[in-house]
């Protein structure tokens, strides 16, 4: 069976749901709160799982209840632990403000993901059978996912760089990467004249210019793929109620196709229709497809 490794991190996710985010300096009274499993690396790492992926979470804990229920639920979601650190402090959490159009604002605080090291990434990265994607983000210390492709490319397995939160690439981590995948504002961020994704040939300059594969997500108009060649695949219509999560969806999906042999176009269709699903329900994790409802989606490709 084909592996995937996701180095990166576990947060507690804290939600608290609001018509309308409040200004500077005001209070406004919320309608519903939740605490949920989130961190980008544990997302992409359970939709992996729930398709059917052999997924292992490379990453860190904190020496604290939060840790302790974030071991569980990896456990109980298929995902190795086998290279999940437990270290002392705190484990990481991310308070999120979800308003009236689901739209969410997040601030994650790193807790135990400062403190993954190289060395154990590369540990993982050398150990781990019939290991094919490696996925990476923005959410540890960006040396240790550096090193982390590195010892990936050395292996010729598939680097995926999912570049959020947002930060500026480091060229070497860049000359790492197979497949670079941004969302429209990231996306804006990464392009030297901060261009708007949308406009034409603007995609495709760019991963031309990087010389590299480029996914970038743009919500409710799909995504659009530039390797080589440009495709778009189409969003499912839907009417999100919360797009926590959405994002790293799509990425553990698009890996966990590459690492089965579906083309890229296809990866993308199968993400695309994960993701949809997911922003009709509440939360990261908890909105993704159950295994039943994943198995039922790959029996449509």
């Amino acid at each position: 069976m084909a592996s995937i490794a996701v180095v990166g991190s576990t947060n507690i996710d804290m939600v608290a749901y609001t018509d309308q985010i409040p200004e500077r300096g005001e209070t406004l009274t919320g309608k519903d709160f939740a605490i949920g499993f989130g961190g980008k690396g544990a997302n992409q790492a359970v939709i992996a799982a729930r398709l059917g992926a052999k997924t292992y979470m490379v990453g860190a804990v904190g020496e604290d209840v939060f840790g302790e229920s974030a071991i569980k639920n990896f456990q109980d979601q298929n995902v190795s632990i086998d290279y999940l650190a437990k270290v002392p402090g705190s484990s990481g959490v991310a308070p999120i403000w979800v308003d009236g159009d689901g739209d969410n604002r997040i601030i994650v605080v790193p807790g135990a993901n400062a403190k993954v090291t190289i060395q154990q990434v590369e540990a993982a990265i050398n150990s781990i059978a019939d290991l094919k994607v490696v996925i990476g983000q923005f959410e540890i210390p960006v040396e240790v996912t550096t090193a982390a492709f590195a010892a990936a490319r050395k292996l010729g397995i598939t680097t995926i760089l999912n570049p959020a939160p947002y930060r500026e690439i480091p060229a070497d981590l860049l000359a790492l990467t197979d497949w670079l995948i941004p969302n429209s504002h990231e996306f804006q961020d990464l392009h030297p004249q901060h261009l708007d994704p949308a406009a034409d040939g603007v995609i495709a300059q760019y991963a031309a210019a990087q010389k590299i594969n480029l996914v970038v997500t743009l919500g409710e108009d799909g995504v659009v793929i530039a390797d080589g060649e440009i495709a778009k695949v189409a969003a499912q219509k839907v009417k999100p109620v919360d797009t926590t999560g959405a994002g790293d969806c799509f990425v553990g999906t698009f890996a966990y196709g590459l690492a089965n042999g579906l083309s890229p176009m296809a990866a993308a269709n199968l993400g695309c229709q994960t993701a949809g699903l997911s922003v009709t329900r509440l939360g990261a994790q908890s909105s993704y497809p159950t295994a039943a409802e994943a198995a039922e989606i790959l029996a449509t490709l």
